[in-house]
């Protein structure tokens, strides 16, 4: 008998000790989740742990099949990994075919990604920034550049932008009808990729410039399109809960579909979805597509609510034009911040087309076709200022590509937050830059990169 209670306050003992532990465990290394976000796109797919101290994780591939997978330690499951696992299970993830997760020894949770075909994973985590804690960032590139378009048909059915328990605000994709609505005419434009131009064939097309009949264009124009932020970035927000990047999306859009509808022009979107592209890629982007122009769309915040009216920026060289300009630029400039770059990755040719910008005719142009786009959207709305901005902003230092920002308005400023998010409004200022690049085509025909001829 004795023996028997013995036994039994050792096997207690045990249990309490091993309880113990548990809380311990929970209290000291419990690092639970603030969100899981779920980014997936034809460019890649990222997912972001946001939690309120760094992950220590590991990673490494295995073969037969392919997999990928990620030890997460120190951090218990919770619903919110279950919510992303149920998401990329149902089968629209481009480059991840299916995602589970279980306990793998003590205090290491793994993740394990089973994938379509070979990709290039990358990993890095984040200090807190803005309204961001600690982030831990997996991005999946596919392996190889024809990897996307065989899957491009097959995945594109569900890449929204899927937040996935995240409880704030700031980070939430509120007003999201503005995403999966394309406008009229363009329901299939595709997500832009290498191989792939945004055009809408089914579009009446027209002639460029049809108040100058002596220019005809002999070979195709290719203009890109930035729509600012997205993904991790939201840009800016409104009063009433819009975010930038839905907006310029949305507007960039419609900008691609009227593009497309004229003669030997193809529209290019640096993205398609709501990803967030770095801003040097975004250059780099223009400059492997070979663009003639490069127009980023935007609609940025004050730090007053009644600045109101539309801008139209180019790349300075000696300073902003005005301190509205100078703090619009460095917002916009630390997209890359918010957004979640690798700062770990080296490229000397994103480094040299952020710092090149030798080429004088190229900032000529730029301020051309700048001048142009303003002078049409003063027919539509008020103006910031009267004349064309100058700051240092990033995504315009392509070296040799005239290129400006468009501050469609403030998002900051209630009444122009409800014109921005109105279908007939931004309809409008998609063909004020329209009609603005085809001025500039008209009046300017001997650019350096126009691709245009006088007739005989």
């Amino acid at each position: 008998m004795r023996k028997q209670i013995a036994n039994m306050l050792k096997l207690l003992k045990i249990m309490i000790a091993a309880l113990l532990s548990w809380v311990s465990f929970t209290a000291m290394a419990d690092n639970s989740f603030n969100a899981v976000r779920y980014w997936p796109s034809i460019d890649y797919s990222r997912i972001t742990f946001e939690s309120p101290q760094p992950i220590d994780y590991s990673m490494f591939a295995l073969d037969h099949p392919k997999r990928l997978v990620i030890d997460l330690k120190d951090v218990q499951a919770d619903s919110a990994l279950q919510n992303l696992c149920d998401k990329i299970n149902a089968g629209g993830d481009p480059w991840i075919s299916k995602l589970r997760f279980a306990t793998n020894r003590p205090k290491v949770l793994r993740l394990v990604m089973e994938l379509r075909d070979d990709v290039k994973p990358t990993s890095f985590s984040l200090q807190p920034v803005g309204d961001y804690a600690y982030r831990l960032v997996m991005d999946i590139y596919p392996g190889n550049a024809t990897t996307g378009a065989a899957i491009h048909s097959n995945a594109m059915t569900a890449l929204n932008p899927i937040p996935l328990s995240d409880t704030n605000p700031s980070h939430q994709t509120e007003n999201t009808a503005l995403m999966p609505a394309n406008p009229p005419g363009t329901d299939n434009i595709p997500a832009s990729d290498e191989q792939t131009f945004v055009k809408l064939p089914k579009t009446p097309r027209q002639d460029l410039n049809s108040h100058h009949q002596h220019i005809v264009i002999t070979h195709p124009i290719i203009i890109v399109i930035d729509p600012g932020h997205g993904g991790e970035d939201p840009g800016a927000h409104g009063q009433g809960g819009t975010l930038e990047k839905n907006v310029t999306l949305a507007i960039a859009r419609r900008l691609a579909a009227k593009l497309n509808a004229i003669n030997n022009v193809h529209a290019l979107l640096t993205r398609n979805d709501d990803v967030f592209i770095p801003l040097a890629e975004r250059v780099n982007k223009a400059r492997r597509w070979g663009a003639d122009l490069f127009v980023s769309i935007h609609a940025d915040a004050y730090i007053t609510p009644d600045a109101h009216g539309s801008s139209v920026f180019t790349l300075s060289e000696h300073g902003a034009s005005s301190a509205a300009a100078r703090w619009l630029a460095k917002s916009e400039n630390e997209a890359d911040l918010v957004g979640g770059v690798n700062v770990g990755v080296k490229d000397r040719d994103l480094a040299k087309t952020l710092l090149d910008l030798s080429q004088t005719a190229t900032n000529n142009d730029s301020r051309h076709l700048a001048h142009n786009v303003l002078d049409q959207l003063s027919e539509i709305c008020q103006l910031h200022h009267d004349g064309v901005e100058q700051a240092g902003f990033a995504v315009l230092k392509a070296p040799d590509i005239p290129s400006v920002l468009v501050e469609t308005a403030f998002i900051s400023n209630p009444e122009e937050e409800k014109r921005l998010t109105d279908d007939r409004y931004q309809d409008q200022l998609a063909s004020a830059i329209v009609s603005g690049i085809q001025h500039y085509f008209a009046s300017n025909p001997a650019t350096a990169r126009a691709k245009l001829a006088k007739q005989p």
